[in-house]
């Protein structure tokens, strides 16, 4: 066999379908993490600049980010090690691999490993559809407030009073009604939507939204991966009862 052909025999035995997950795994979690930890902690100034100016009011809300931004933390580690193990379960357990290694067998302990996978795959998949649908929240109140700032600019605000437009974060639950002053009209607003904070925290948790969304397909790629790869070891075992005297 010449070397062209091995090196053709070899990238056959890639399992393409996990790595295109990983890659896509680890990109979706580096831009929810990452900007989502940014986008945090630009949402925190924003309230207290504008929206809360006593720190009693906003105490809990704060707590809150700052344990989601340690969660954050968590969730990058766990899915860098959990691609990787996954990768490397795609490349075991792939069919061209076991036909470049046919002294491969299989046992309880493997099957029962790719069943574990397939299952914990299955659980994080649903769990990211909750997180992509959480990650949503933030995007559409920031899209509320860039909306109304946008009405400020328009020609129809000329017709009304522009003090007159305003907006409560207070209505959404973020800060306790007693919160001072807990909204932002007119000039203030104009101020709010012009600010750094508003526009950086405004795309990043866009681009944390997408991220979340990125990772949601690969884990859909990963369950397809891992069920096929489960089945596989299933059919191998079945083989090698069937062959045996």
């Amino acid at each position: 066999m010449g070397c062209f052909e091995c090196c053709i025999k070899c990238l056959g035995g890639v399992p393409y379908a996990s790595l295109v997950a990983t890659i896509l795994c680890f990109s979706g979690v580096a831009l929810f993490c990452g900007c989502g930890h940014v986008a945090l902690t630009g949402t925190v100034t924003i309230l207290e600049t504008h929206f809360s100016k006593v720190t009693s009011d906003h105490a809990m809300l704060t707590d809150i980010i700052q344990l989601m931004q340690y969660v954050i933390y968590g969730i990058a580690s766990f899915f860098f090690l959990y691609g990787i193990i996954l990768l490397a379960e795609g490349f075991y357990t792939t069919s061209a691999v076991k036909e470049l290694h046919s002294e491969f067998k299989t046992t309880i302990c493997g099957r029962c490993i790719s069943g574990l996978f397939v299952f914990l795959t299955y659980i994080l998949g649903v769990a990211w559809l909750g997180v992509f649908g959480f990650s949503a929240v933030p995007v559409f109140l920031f899209y509320n407030m860039w909306y109304t700032c946008n009405t400020m600019k328009s020609p129809m605000a000329n017709l009304t009073s522009i003090d007159s437009i305003c907006v409560d974060v207070r209505q959404y639950g973020i800060i306790p009604w007693n919160a001072t002053p807990g909204k932002a009209c007119g000039s203030t607003l104009g101020d709010v939507c012009n600010s750094s904070e508003f526009y950086l925290s405004y795309h990043l948790y866009i681009v944390a939204c997408a991220g979340a969304g990125a990772t949601v397909i690969a884990l859909l790629i990963y369950m397809m991966a891992t069920t096929y790869n489960f089945a596989v070891l299933k059919f191998k075992s079945r083989e090698d009862c069937c062959t045996k005297f």
